[in-house]
């Protein structure tokens, strides 16, 4: 490919509005070019490392088994109200209505849509198991549209789903979608983690989502640095350590005046803040509810939805005064007659230290089921750096991950909202069970740039690089090198070699720079200097290495050097 023939214009400078590393440099590299909030034009240039992922999913969803299809993005209101999510998609759903008052969707997914589909077509467990998937456009209506292709209103998604007789061939179709999403994330060059989610508006049993580690990713995840776990901290845990195998003390109310803050109680009192009960008052759709995590750790969003349902809000103080009687600072479980969840830790502890629910004062030598009852002990903690692994003796690590992959155990959840069954081969009618598969392609792009770049530009792995080698002539149109710089583009071309030419006239170091800005993996660069020695210069983008080659040997040498690092 010629320079001067490709739809290109790189940028000095990004918008200001380009916050991430990933936003900056596609734009300025001239991959993508925005034309409203959260909305993208991929440009020849971004349109190729596009094509080589998708490529790459295709060829391992096939061989996963997956047949590909495309569905509509516009889809009919009533598959969403039959599965209960057309209300609690809520106003990220972009929404409209046709000439005929008739309501539609354009698609964030396509559950509904291919669950009735299949539902129409199969019939039989001998057509069973399936497994069907599509890379299309979906469009989700963000609050706040940001990071470019990280957080966009519309973009690709590669999403697939899984109909199964029974829950055996369900874990079997989900392993199969887990080992080709791990196939994919290595072919595509990228350092990814695998870890156990939450299923959140989805539903299901259970879902793993791919993080691409990077420092500027949304989400932190947990993992062992000793065995193969790893959870989004949505949801990970950790082995709490054992209980103290000490004699139970009576409990002793404490006078603590003015002391409201955990640290400032654990000071006075002169204990570990671990030994402290920490009492937090939920409003919930059922009445207030009282939370117990230790002093020392923090209650978790997600874990908190899990029991205490949607929109739980921790009550101000003086809500909780005028519903409970409680003054700020100093509640605690005893007495309390509201219900009381705790986490496991604190369902374990011994002589503990809680508010006393007046002012000025805490209970020492507090002992659950002793002193107070709970109503559900669950695990409700926040996993921090430095925990102990659950599944081993390893040592919990925090890193920050781009989701770019999710899997979901569906179950039924669909299939029978949308009327999905077979006929079994005992006769019955049972519903299909189901799984659904995705993964943020262009998503997956903006993921590699935050991971591999450095002040110049991208650093693209060379599986989805744009073209494997740029040329840079540093020479006059006519020159001699100016006809062998041309020679070699025509000769890599024939072998299959994806390549550049930077023919325009332009000066050495704006080619330079645009050829870093850009990141092609491998760059020759045809100066006067090194052909006065019958040689060129590659330099690899990604090592800064640079080595001088004959002319003679320079297409073998290229091609070699590709293969290598393939």
């Amino acid at each position: 490919m010629l320079r001067t023939r490709l739809l290109l214009q790189t940028e000095r400078e990004a918008p200001a509005e380009a916050e991430i590393v990933s936003h900056r440099l596609l734009l300025r590299a001239g991959m993508i070019r925005k034309v409203a909030a959260g909305v993208y034009t991929f440009m020849p240039l971004g349109m190729r490392v596009l094509d080589k992922v998708m490529a790459i999913v295709r060829r391992e969803m096939d061989a996963a088994g997956a047949q590909e299809m495309l569905m509509p993005a516009l889809q009919p209101a009533d598959l969403w109200q039959r599965s209960g999510r057309w209300d609690q998609y809520g106003k990220e759903m972009m929404r409209l209505t046709d000439r005929h008052d008739r309501e539609f969707a354009l698609g964030p997914t396509h559950e509904e849509l291919v669950t009735s589909l299949v539902g129409a077509q199969v019939s039989s467990y001998r057509q069973l198991p399936l497994n069907v998937y599509q890379i299309q456009g979906k469009f989700r209506d963000e609050i706040r549209p940001r990071f470019g292709l990280m957080r966009a209103r519309e973009f690709f998604m590669k999403d697939a789903y899984s109909f199964d007789i029974d829950e055996e061939g369900l874990a079997k179709s989900y392993d199969a979608m887990y080992e080709a999403y791990s196939k994919i994330f290595t072919a595509c060059g990228l350092d990814f983690r695998p870890v156990q989610a939450s299923t959140g508006m989805m539903g299901g049993a259970s879902s793993h989502e791919f993080h691409v580690l990077a420092d500027t990713g949304e989400e932190e995840i947990a993992f062992c640095d000793t065995c193969d776990y790893a959870a989004n901290t949505e949801v990970a845990t950790y082995s709490r350590p054992q209980a103290e195998n000490e004699e139970a003390l009576g409990l002793e109310e404490v006078s603590t005046p003015g002391k409201q803050k955990v640290e400032e109680v654990s000071a006075f009192l002169g204990v570990d803040p671990g030994r402290l009960i920490k009492t937090l008052i939920y409003q919930t759709e059922d009445g207030p509810k009282a939370v117990l995590v230790p002093g020392n750790r923090e209650a978790n969003a997600e874990k908190l939805l899990s029991v205490l349902g949607e929109g739980p809000t921790l009550m101000d103080p003086e809500d909780i005064e005028k519903q409970t009687g409680i003054p700020f600072g100093f509640a605690g479980p005893i007495g309390l007659k509201i219900p009381v969840i705790a986490d496991s830790a604190v369902a374990e502890m011994v002589n503990a230290v809680t508010g006393a629910n007046k002012n000025d004062y805490h209970y020492t030598g507090v002992n659950p089921g002793r002193d107070f009852k709970v109503d559900e002990t669950v695990d409700l903690q926040t996993v921090k750096e430095g925990d102990r692994c659950p599944e081993c003796e390893g040592t919990i690590s925090i890193r920050r991950g781009i989701e770019t992959g999710h899997l979901f155990k569906l179950g039924t959840k669909y299939s029978e909202a949308l009327g999905a069954t077979f006929n079994s081969e005992s006769g019955q009618i049972k519903p299909m069970i189901m799984g659904s598969y995705g993964i943020g392609v262009g998503r997956m792009i903006a993921a590699a740039v935050e991971q591999y770049n450095d002040d110049r530009g991208i650093l693209w792995p060379a599986s989805i690089a744009p073209f494997q080698v740029t040329i840079l002539p540093l020479v006059k149109e006519g020159d001699d090198l100016w006809v062998t710089a041309h020679e070699l583009h025509d000769t890599l071309e024939e072998r299959g070699v994806e390549v550049l030419i930077d023919d325009r006239k332009e000066s050495a170091g704006i080619k330079f720079a645009d050829a870093d800005l850009i990141g092609v993996p491998v760059q020759v660069i045809m100066g006067k200097k090194a052909a006065e020695n019958g040689e060129a210069e590659l330099k690899v983008r990604s090592t800064g290495e640079r080595m001088n080659v004959s002319l003679s040997s320079l297409a073998d040498d290229i091609i070699r050097m590709l293969d290598e690092s393939s």
